[in-house]
Formats: structure tokens, C-alpha cells, sequence
């Protein structure tokens, strides 16, 4: 465990690689159900260059109208299927927290994307954590504190690695800058998947 700020908590190598492996297979499952879309960014409707899905009883999407939460799939229409237990089990070792996550966004990149520097501020609890968790190839990961112009720093998240984002730096603005192709066999189409579990409303 290592605390990159306060409250930010890297936890290298969380899930050995039986535990990817099982915990791909259970993604893979979530996606027959809930496929991969294309989100947009708010008012300008351009394409972010991650696809992404969601489960739990929630699920962040973004289109042209904004960002929000919903109980429904935005192409589908259907409920988003219940997250996995390895991730609710990840949620309860290292939230720190009863309250249960409502929603697990899961983002796939592939080589060429990104995820510019952003806070996670679509929540009404800010109480619990943020807790991240990284499948396949490894990514360079961007942190700072919750002024947008204020100083960074970065890490090399690898497979089986989970943050933790909470208490002072629930709001920090992170990102992702660059996926490095071709470090992990986990996922045989190379990319990297990234499940991001929050908890949405107050208890």
C-alpha cells in the first residue's frame, strides 16, 4: 500500500493474475449483457476515445445533453447487469466504508486513448471513495489536487493495481495520459480495461 497524497491510496498488484484473469471473464460476461458505447462529451457531441459500459444498479453515461447517472443502458435500453463479486469484494476491502457502491463504470482503451484530467463530481456522497481498479496493459496515470491548474504527478499503473481516491483527495483531478501497448498478455487484443466503482447517493 502507498499513499501517493492524502488519501490517495495505490494498492500494487491488489489481484494476482488467477484474479484478472477470472475477473476479465466476469467483464466479458457484463458485456454480452451491456455492450460497449461510444460516450460524448456534453454540448459539442465529440466521440471520447474510450468505448465504455457499466453495472450495479447504476450507470454513468455522456452524451450531448451532459453526464449523469441512469438505471438503463443508453443504446439497449435494459437494466445494467449487477457488478461481479470480485469487484464488491475490492469495494469492501479497501473503501473503508458501509455505504455499498451503486455503480462500476468499466472504460476499455485501446492503445491510442485517453482520459484527460477530470474530477469525479457527478456523485451527490462524496463520503465514500473512488475505487479504480486496472486490467491489462499498463497506463501512465496523472494525479494532482483539486485545482485544475495546480502541480502533477504520475505513475505507472500496472495489471491488477487499484486506487483509492478518497477523503481529501475524493476530488482530485487525475487522468490517464498514455496506455503502454503490449506490456500484458491478460487481454489477448492488448488495450486495458479500467473499472471504476463509486457510490452515487447519500445512505
Amino acid at each position: 500500500m502507498l499513499e501517493l497524497a492524502p488519501g490517495l491510496i495505490h494498492h500494487p498488484g491488489f489481484f494476482d493474475r488467477a484474479a484478472q484473469v477470472a475477473l476479465v471473464e466476469a467483464v466479458r460476461d457484463v458485456l454480452k449483457a451491456a455492450p460497449l458505447f461510444t460516450p460524448r462529451m456534453p454540448r459539442t457531441g465529440k466521440a471520447f476515445s474510450v468505448r465504455m459500459s457499466n453495472c450495479g444498479p447504476l450507470g454513468w453515461v455522456s452524451d450531448i445533453d451532459g453526464y449523469r447517472y441512469q438505471a438503463t443502458h443508453p443504446a439497449t435500453g435494459t437494466p445494467w447487469p449487477p457488478m461481479p463479486e470480485a469487484v464488491a469484494a475490492c469495494w469492501n476491502a479497501l473503501a473503508g466504508t458501509a455505504l455499498a457502491p451503486q455503480a462500476c463504470l468499466i472504460n476499455f482503451y485501446e492503445p491510442s486513448a485517453r482520459m484527460g484530467l477530470h474530477q469525479d463530481r457527478d456523485e451527490q456522497e462524496f463520503s465514500a471513495p473512488v475505487v479504480s481498479i486496472s486490467l491489462g496493459d499498463s497506463a501512465l496515470y496523472r494525479f494532482g489536487g483539486t485545482e485544475r491548474r495546480g502541480p502533477t504527478r504520475s505513475i505507472r499503473l500496472e495489471s491488477g493495481d487499484v486506487i483509492v481516491m478518497g477523503g481529501a483527495s475524493r476530488l482530485c483531478f487525475h487522468g490517464i495520459d498514455r496506455i503502454h501497448a503490449g506490456t500484458s498478455t491478460l487481454l489477448p487484443q492488448g488495450g486495458r480495461i479500467n473499472l471504476t466503482l463509486r457510490r452515487v447517493s447519500p445512505a
